[in-house]
């Protein structure tokens, strides 16, 4: 890259001040890289979310916050206390940025696509099972619930709202944080994501036959579906050049169909092209590339097609780690990004893809079995692909 190359790119890119990211891979740094790198399933089974069938889900198997302030108790959820869970590790941080910024130039955006679903599917279980109820507030499962209450937790005063597109929300939610404050509407950010696992979406994607029967096999030749999960993951953006920053968000809409991506991956490689154009580097640039890699058969088969239209004869390290959280849905992008980070920053490892026959029509490609970084790296990619469409891609990378 030029001179001017890297000036523009500054120009455009965010810092990361300080993340946190909880998931089935730990909520430590060093839990989430060694598990990252390790063979061995994260994945919990469970038999209390279908009926009359076992699933394998990406768990959060740490305690969370044994309560939430008098102010947000109409709005209690396990949604909202995981995301407390994972603010309370960056507490101190968030404090000192509460202070250093007028509390409205402080904003908020998030992602989710469960919000307290869980907490009405409890009320309808004991309603049918004659149950004393309490009653709870509509206001919990409404997507806009976790931005407000963050927002009143923090006692910020800036734009806050949240963004539910499904698999891609918390992603999206990165680029909106970046464009607050390229518009100078923030002088800092949060921005993330939390979903929680619940009855809804486990039955709707069993509905689908969407659902795999074991450990999911992203680009695997046997492959038979998702595995559920779920994860909280959190950034604070600024204009300030940080260690690791983010460079670029590219986003498309395929309105292919509602449930199905385009089969040629049009729209994902379009993401993946104005992610590239807004960082201004090459695809020959990317040191990794974290698929979106659900394990369907359609996703997996127009997400390798996109990645050859945008990398061509480059062979790009690539993994997916849905087989170690899960698809954790509203917040994978979030979870990714912060996985993504994690590795920008140790230079040393790479996330290992599940080491399984890989499809013939996917094959050739430089899937990562070996997880040493045997050079450093400057940028990584992030792909995260939703339903209907809505796609975006990430670019990440440390300033020289």
């Amino acid at each position: 890259m030029s001179v001017s190359s890297i000036n523009n790119s500054a120009q455009m890119a965010v810092g990361i001040q300080f993340s946190v990211g909880l998931s089935a891979l730990g909520c430590e740094s060093d839990q989430i890289k060694q598990a990252l790198q390790q063979p061995q399933q994260t994945l919990t089974l469970r038999d209390d979310l279908i009926a009359d069938r076992n699933v394998w889900v990406g768990q959060y198997t740490h305690s969370l916050c044994s309560s939430v302030p008098d102010a947000l108790q109409s709005v209690d959820s396990r949604n909202l206390r995981f995301a407390l869970t994972a603010l309370a590790k960056i507490e101190t941080e968030l404090k000192s940025y509460t202070e250093k910024f007028p509390s409205k130039r402080l904003a908020i955006v998030v992602g989710t696509s469960t919000s307290g679903i869980s907490d009405s599917e409890l009320l309808l279980k004991q309603y049918f099972e004659g149950q004393t109820q309490q009653l709870i507030s509509h206001r919990r499962q409404e997507m806009s619930c976790l931005a407000k209450a963050l927002q009143q937790y923090l006692n910020w005063e800036g734009p806050a709202y949240t963004i539910s597109t499904a698999c891609s929300s918390s992603a999206k939610a990165l680029a909106a944080g970046q464009r607050l404050l390229q518009a100078d509407l923030a002088d800092a950010v949060l921005v993330g994501g939390v979903d929680t696992l619940c009855q809804l979406t486990l039955n709707g994607f069993n509905s689908l036959e969407s659902l795999s029967s074991d450990i999911c096999q992203p680009c695997g030749a046997e492959r038979d579906g998702i595995n559920i999960g779920e994860a909280a993951a959190f950034f604070l953006l600024t204009k300030e050049q940080t260690p690791v920053m983010l460079m670029g968000a590219g986003e498309s809409m395929d309105a292919w169909h509602i449930s199905a991506p385009h089969p040629e991956g049009k729209g994902a490689a379009i993401a993946m092209k104005r992610a590239l154009e807004m960082a201004n580097i090459s695809a020959q640039d990317i040191g990794y590339l974290n698929l979106h890699g659900t394990a369907t058969p359609q996703n997996d088969a127009m997400e390798i097609k996109a990645v050859r239209q945008v990398f061509g004869d480059y062979q790009v390290a690539l993994s997916s780690t849905k087989h170690k959280t899960g698809h954790c849905l509203g917040a994978a992008g979030a979870i990714e990004a912060f996985i993504c980070e994690q590795i920008l920053k140790d230079q040393s490892w790479l996330p290992l893809h599940r080491n399984v026959e890989i499809d013939p029509d996917l094959a050739n490609q430089n899937y990562v079995q070996n997880t040493e970084l045997k050079q450093p790296i400057r940028y990584v990619m992030s792909n995260s692909f939703a339903f209907g469409g809505s796609n975006i891609s990430l670019v990440f990378g440390v300033m020289p």
